[in-house]
């Protein structure tokens, strides 16, 4: 099992806005007509968490205006404004649907207001645009079945950066990075101190399988350089678009990076570091080499940047950009993640990388954490998985919070369900990693931290909510919670409410709480005892409200939805039926209908359907994101996605009657697995599938069709890769098959690069034929040859030759061709030894007679570290005159 994502590429789209889905191995609903509690968030002490606005569909980023609107995006294209905070009904500002290609990842993820805003009232948006490189929305509709699905590389989108006006008319600055996959896309938009607007996004590829460009038909559909169909070690393309940048002989893509932008134009500010390049995108980037930089945060009265880049399999990461003028910084995806190489793209042997190891430039996280490790030692954010998606800045001055989050940093996970604060060490200091806090555990899936009015950290809930994280000095208000059951049913209906697990925080208000209930929300108090009961007539649908006060008069509000002379639709799914099973690419055609006793069957209007991933790191530990949505149809079909295992699907199938009532019924569709096994030959050798390596032999599962990068690593351990057993390149993908398979991966002993080999010293030279210098023993050339001066052999032996190496290597092998012609002169026996300094050789490492043949010969012995090898003829084939050496090759490993 991979442990990481991986993601999700942060998903992010997460929930219904009725509440969030479970995400455990069985679906049970709550008892019908029951209305349950939110969990509460688990806060420090002081503080409170609130729920502002409700009833979105996937908000995705938040933003105050001075003038005390609120503007929040919602996944799907609309944007959507509250006047102000107790503002419940909020108007749409725009509506971008036609445009925004809304599906697993993609769609309205970037918003941003002027500085100068209202007073210029210009709204900046950045999203997945619903058409291919060249075409023109809307061209998928938010749906890829026509091309094999979403995850199949075939799907491919661009993105646009926008300014919208007061009116919400579009004028486009920039449509650029191309996404080849449905994950990794657009992240987030901020201004600077300096006025300059800041975007970012994701490398727009495969989340699964080491990509570099070779998935998907037809081939290189983002014409990422070499061109043309793409191999390793010169492939361009895939994750390594996020490298794109340090190859300015060709043109310059967006993916990966971190631009700042001229907002009036979409150009590259001035003072970028690369300013001066002919590339209009390379003048934009200030920051590349990320992953999925889904949220950045911009630290207040400066231009520093602070970014949030979702990990594949291991590391989440914090990385600051201190100065957009200098760099741009290199964060070294998908050739590192975290501070270490990235084992999947290190082992595919991809010059893009290759070349970044051996010349530097990569800047490690300013923080990292991992997987499988707490963020805070003994919290309770669970472990497992990670996908940090959401960074704010604290004021440093005012605000209500203590002085301690003065200038912290606030960064989120939606995986996790957890905010944390990022303290600095010393007043008006930047955020210390080692001065790290919980501070929301559990959060309701997070996806965009901000702060807004008075101070206060702010959240979007993908499942359809925007919360508030107050602190209150001294006094704090009590928390109330209410049941009621039922909440819907034949009038008239008797309905009865329990407040009782209410609470106060303080002490001193403890069995002092005092309640108010409402129950037609009228503004009159029907009850004010912890439980009471009331009949609704006919009509509705009623709000109740309970008021919870402390003995200060603290208050706190909450209410219930009541449906009377209404009862809940039943939805059902009729296909696929049992229990089904699926394997990638398998077209899955659903059916379902509902009922309701009030409506009768309810029109295909009424019916919402959704396909959740689930991804689990353990069975009992899984995230949810949705991959396509339909609404208002009674069936449908779909290609089965491609994931990584352990994962499994889910149909949702939501009802809603002209009440407003809405029930939801789930089929799970269970993945078939195959187990792949790989061995070396010599076994114990290292292989990497898809983003981790693992020592041979090991067995893994991955679902029946899915598609796995395989890569032989090598050099490893004084061995180099020779062969698969089923024929294929060193690293290429292997398509799971039905049945299970075995795939060995044959290695022979290394072999020192010929370029870095030289001839030290011979101890003698054939004068006669000068076709045959020693420094023909490394020319490559079987036909070309070395040997001693004629005759003289016997007089002179023992005959040596050495060789420099270039520098230290553990020597564990040598490697000598004989002459071709068996009528010429070959050494018998033989002395080889090694030395570091070439003059203390020590005692041979290997002694012994090679045969009269034409044949390569090995001598293999135990590693010995040095630079010099010396080769000494003691004595020739028997009636030769010289000795002759066509080849000699030294195997072993850097020491």
């Amino acid at each position: 099992m991979r442990s990481a994502r991986r993601i999700l590429s942060v998903v992010l789209a997460a929930v219904t806005a009725a509440g969030p889905i479970a995400v455990h191995d069985h679906h049970a609903p709550p008892a019908e007509g029951r209305a349950l509690p939110a969990a509460a968030a688990a806060v420090p002490t002081g503080f409170r968490e609130q729920t502002v606005f409700t009833g979105l569909d996937q908000p995705m980023n938040i933003e105050f205006a001075p003038d005390g609107r609120v503007f929040v995006a919602e996944k799907a294209g609309r944007i959507k404004v509250f006047d102000s905070l107790a503002d419940p009904t909020p108007a749409v500002f725009a509506d971008l649907r036609a445009n925004v290609h809304n599906l697993h990842d993609r769609g309205l993820l970037g918003l941003a207001l002027h500085p100068d805003f209202p007073a210029v009232p210009h709204v900046y948006v950045l999203y997945a645009y619903d058409a291919p490189p060249g075409r023109t929305a809307p061209y998928w509709n938010d749906s890829c079945a026509g091309v094999g699905g979403n995850a199949g590389g075939r799907c491919v989108v661009t993105s646009r950066l926008s300014r919208l006006d007061a009116s919400g008319a579009e004028t486009v600055l920039i449509q650029d990075w191309c996404q080849q996959y449905p994950s990794h896309s657009t992240g987030d938009l901020h201004f600077g101190a300096d006025g300059m607007l800041y975007a970012s996004a994701g490398d727009g590829a495969n989340y699964g399988v080491v990509d570099y460009g070779q998935l998907g038909s037809p081939a290189n559909p983002c014409a990422d350089a070499p061109g043309g169909t793409m191999a390793p070690p010169g492939a361009e393309g895939g994750a390594l678009r996020s490298q794109d940048v340090r190859t300015l002989a060709d043109p310059t893509g967006l993916d990966g990076t971190l631009v700042r932008l001229d907002p009036a134009t979409g150009a590259g500010a001035g003072g970028n570091a690369l300013a001066a390049s002919p590339d209009p995108n390379a003048r934009r980037i200030v920051a590349y080499g990320l992953r999925n930089p889904y949220r950045f945060a911009i630290r207040p009265g400066t231009n520093e940047v602070w970014l949030g880049d979702v990990g594949w399999n291991a590391w989440e990461e914090i990385n600051r950009v201190t100065d957009p003028g200098t760099g741009p910084v290199n964060f070294g995806w998908p050739c590192f993640e975290g501070a270490a190489r990235q084992g999947g793209y290190d082992g595919a042997n991809l010059t893009m990388c290759e070349s970044l190891y051996t010349s530097g430039g990569q800047t490690a996280p300013f923080y990292a954490y991992h997987h499988d490790a707490a963020v805070v030692s003994g919290e309770t954010c669970p472990t497992g998985g990670s996908s940090v998606s959401g960074a704010a800045f604290y004021p440093a001055t005012g605000g209500d919070y203590p002085a301690a989050y003065r200038g912290a940093l606030f960064f989120s996970d939606y995986t996790r369900d957890c905010v944390w604060a990022m303290l600095p060490a010393t007043p008006g200091g930047a955020p210390d990693p080692a001065s790290r806090r919980t501070f929301v555990a559990p959060a309701a899936n997070p996806v965009d931290l901000a702060i807004g009015p008075g101070g206060d950290l702010y959240y979007a809930d993908a499942a359809g909510t925007v919360r508030r994280i107050r602190y209150f000095e001294g006094n704090q208000p009590p928390s109330a919670v209410a049941f009621a059951s039922p909440t819907s049913g034949a009038a008239p209906l008797t309905v009865t409410f329990d407040a009782t697990g209410s609470s106060d925080p303080d002490p001193s208000d403890a069995g002092l709480l005092r309640y108010a209930w409402d129950f037609t929300d009228d503004g009159t108090v029907d009850a004010t005892t912890p439980t009471a009961s009331y009949t609704y007539p006919d009509g509705g649908p009623y709000t109740a409200r309970l008021t919870v006060s402390d003995s200060l008069d603290a208050h706190d509000t909450v209410t219930l939805a009541i449906s009377s002379g209404n009862t809940p639709p039943e939805p059902v799914i009729d296909t696929p039926s049992g229990s089904p099973t699926f394997a990638v690419g398998e077209t899955i055609t659903f059916t379902g209908r509902a009922t309701d006793a009030q409506q009768g069957t309810l029109p295909a209007s009424a019916l919402r359907w959704r396909l959740l991933q689930h991804h689990c790191y353990t069975p009992q530990s899984c995230h949810v994101h949705v991959a396509q949505e339909w609404n208002g149809v009674a069936g449908e079909a779909f290609p089965a996605p491609d994931h990584d295992y352990p994962s499994y699907l889910e149909l949702e199938l939501t009802a809603t009657d002209a009440g407003g009532l809405s029930v939801v019924t789930t089929r799970r569709l269970e993945p078939r697995t195959v187990d792949l096994t790989f061995v070396t030959s010599p076994p114990g050798l290292q292989v990497t599938v898809n983003s981790t390596v693992r020592t041979t032999p090991f067995t893994t599962t991955v679902i029946q069709g899915s598609a796995n990068t395989v890569s032989a690593v090598t050099p490893q351990a004084g061995h180099a890769f020779s062969a698969w057993s089923h024929g294929a390149g060193q690293t290429h993908v292997i398509t799971a098959p039905a049945a299970p398979a075995t795939y060995t991966a044959t290695y022979v002993k290394q072999r020192l690069p010929r370029s870095g080999l030289k001839i030290r010293s011979v101890s003698t030279q054939e004068t006669v034929d000068e076709t045959a210098p020693a420094t023909r023993v490394l020319d490559g050339h079987p036909g070309t040859y070395w040997h001693t001066e004629w005759g003289a052999f016997l007089a002179r032996y023992p005959h040596e030759i050495q060789l420099d190496l270039g520098g230290s290597y553990k020597v564990t092998d040598v490697y000598y061709l004989p002459r071709q012609n068996l009528s010429h002169g070959r050494i018998a026996n033989y002395e080889i030894y090694v030395s570091a300094d070439g003059t203390n050789w020590g005692t041979p490492v290997a002694t012994g007679t090679w045969p009269d043949t034409t044949a390569e010969q090995t001598v293999t012995f135990p590693a010995k570290t040095g630079r010099y090898v010396r080769i000494r003829a003691l004595s020739e084939v028997a009636g030769r005159a010289w000795a002759s050496v066509a080849e000699l090759n030294v195997g072993g490993a850097p020491g």
